[in-house]
């Protein structure tokens, strides 16, 4: 689905049940407890008490990076005065002063501490953030809530005054959409876009809608009589919550904000992020960001360099970016979000780009999310996505839609409870060296009936002149080798293909999609498991199902060089192709690696290997 318009660690309502699960997958310096809730999670992410997923370990710990505090920059430190001079020995006390006293092209540098602040770094200001070398500096938007009183078996905080905005939507005080297909919340789950945070203990509060759902576990906000009302006895613990909405703004062109922890923000959905970039040439490098109510990073600008950051926790996605050309993501960890249980779309999971041109996300993360894991959506143009490990999503692995002209290789995707790879009503792919394991489908080119040229068709790029000609929205021109395909995950029933083709407009067959299939490997348990191992769209647009891959390379003239294998599992815990079934792909299926994939890949050119390299990453 698409998302309607542009615009932690774990929060508080609905949260609790992964709170312990994310301490076992990151031991991020964050406190954080057990839960308290027991929701069902989908299948696939039962397993992340497991051993953490492979790949980028996201933001350095907070507290361990280094930078260098350069002459003349201007000092924070919680010991500080805001009337000082701001130097190393007399330093400032806010971060928010500090920029206001800055020149543009200083450095701020903040030393140790909890910060309980917003601030914006303001348009024509360039200035670098930093932490103080080896200091652990966080931005908190939490803060204790004492005073508690014993009412009507609960426990009442009177004269509480924090109020965030709850719209379901991108636009500030706006009701819901009428439009299903764009309603954010769900029945289930009606209080997700409520951005009150509430912890006991470090243990996450479930936020309730009224006062005669409280128990124990949850809170409630009676905004009419100014309290706040939990069901836990609060003696003798620490009990905190949001009072903050956003914690950074970026508003100054080229500034760079490095090697801070970011945490319980109560960031309402239209505020887009707890970490916003709204400027162009901005890095945001080694930050982490937890306990998000909504978005834990949003990027509305061109040229942004996102590095080495983590996001985690968020109520409802991890990373966020919208007419954000030239985006680059490098090494970014984006697990366990949705935590609220946001519908999985229009919007919800690890990471999503709409509306951009130009974006390139490797070496990244994106695992554990309650939706999709990378979703780039909505006339994105220029897509690289090459070295990234995508494992136990709840929904999709990777899905591009109503997009053009994109490379999807090396990556490991695993363990999904959706489709490895969903490309819909996407033009000019590139999908090689991937491996595809134990999703619920491999791979899924999919063709509807939404056109660009149809009004009132949601998915353009309004800066675009329209009709956008590199938007055609066809499922098309896609070539696809060197993907190793290991079945159906375990448990999921039975399903109809590995890989999956299919115009739901009923207007093309593959041959008329322009498909290029050949040296990929098919490993299935049995005859049966799945049902067919290719759904392929017949003349007229009806697909039929190929039982085996001689049928289909007879009947369609694809895969001269495919092969299949039955065998339980053909990769193991980390998506790893196991050494017979690669040797012997790699000799006699896998096709030469051409020089731009090969270059993306950093592969000598003419290098023959069947899926992605997992143990050199």
């Amino acid at each position: 689905m698409m998302e309607p318009s542009p615009g932690g660690q774990v929060a508080a309502r609905s949260r609790g049940s992964q709170r312990a699960l994310i301490v076992k997958v990151l031991a991020l310096p964050v406190v954080i407890g057990v839960g308290v809730l027991g929701w069902q999670l989908p299948r696939a992410i039962h397993s992340v008490s497991a051993a953490p997923p492979a790949g980028p370990s996201g933001a350095a710990a907070v507290g361990s990076t280094d930078y260098k505090v350069p002459d003349g920059a201007l000092v924070v430190s919680p010991s500080g005065s805001d009337s000082a001079a701001g130097s190393a020995g007399k330093p400032l006390r806010t971060v928010a002063k500090a920029i206001a006293k800055a020149r543009t092209k200083d450095t701020i540098v903040v030393r140790g501490g909890v910060y309980h602040e917003s601030v914006t770094v303001p348009a024509g200001k360039q200035l670098t953030i930093q932490s103080h070398p080896r200091e652990a500096v966080w931005f908190d938007g939490s803060s204790p809530v004492e005073a508690w009183t014993p009412r009507g078996g609960a426990w009442v905080r009177d004269g509480w005054t924090a109020r965030f905005d709850a719209s379901p939507t991108y636009t500030a005080g706006a009701a819901a959409s009428g439009d299903d297909d764009f309603q954010f919340v769900s029945p289930q789950h009606p209080m997700a876009a409520h951005p009150d945070q509430v912890w006991i203990d470090g243990r996450a509060q479930r936020q309730v809608g009224s006062r005669g759902e409280v128990k124990g576990g949850t809170f409630y906000v009676d905004e009419g009589a100014r309290r706040l009302v939990m069901g836990a006895d609060p003696r003798g613990h620490d009990v905190r919550a949001s009072t903050l909405d956003e914690a950074i703004t970026i508003r100054g062109a080229g500034t760079v904000l490095r090697g801070i922890g970011v945490r319980r923000y109560a960031t309402a959905l239209p505020q887009m992020g707890s970490v916003k970039v709204v400027a162009p040439n901005v890095t945001v490098e080694n930050i982490a960001v937890t306990d998000s109510a909504t978005t834990g990073l949003s990027v509305l600008a061109g040229s942004a360099r996102v590095q080495q950051v983590t996001t985690t926790g968020s109520g409802m996605l991890g990373v966020h970016a919208n007419y954000a050309d030239d985006l680059r993501l490098k090494g970014v960890r984006s697990t366990h979000n949705n935590v609220e249980h946001f519908k999985y779309s229009p919007v919800s999971g690890g990471i999503k780009v709409t509306r951009s041109r130009g974006v390139t996300v490797t070496g990244s993360l994106t695992a554990d999310n309650f939706g999709k894991g990378l979703w780039l959506d909505e006339s994105v143009y220029d897509i690289t996505l090459t070295g990234n490990r995508v494992a136990r999503n709840a929904d999709h692995g990777i899905a591009l839609e109503l997009s053009a002209k994109a490379v999807v290789a090396g990556n490991v995707v695993r363990d999904n409870g959706g489709t490895g790879l969903k490309v819909n009503n996407t033009s000019d792919v590139q999908i090689w060296n991937n491996t595809f394991a134990r999703n619920a489908r491999g791979v899924h080119l999919v063709q509807d009936k939404r056109r660009p040229g149809v009004p009132g068709t949601p998915g353009r790029d309004p800066r675009q002149k329209q009709p956008d000609p590199e938007m055609t929205w066809l499922t098309g021109k896609i070539t696809m080798s060197n993907n190793a395909f290991d079945g159906p995950a375990t448990g999921v029933g039975s399903v109809d293909c590995l890989l999956c083709v299919e115009d739901h407009s009923h207007q093309r067959s593959g041959a008329q999609m322009g498909l290029t299939l050949n040296g990929n490997l098919y490993v299935r348990p049995g005859s049966v498991s799945p049902r067919g191992l290719v759904l392929w769209p017949k003349d007229g647009g009806a697909s039929g199902t190929f039982p085996d891959l001689g049928d289909f390379r007879s009947a369609t003239g694809q895969e001269a060089q495919g092969r299949t294998h039955r065998t339980e599992h053909g990769t193991g815990p980390d998506g790893a192709l196991k050494p017979a079934l690669r040797s012997e792909a790699d000799g006699s299926a896998a096709r030469p690696l051409p020089g731009a994939i090969a270059g993306l890949l950093d592969r000598p050119a003419g290098t023959r290997h069947m899926g992605a390299w997992i143990s050199e990453s």
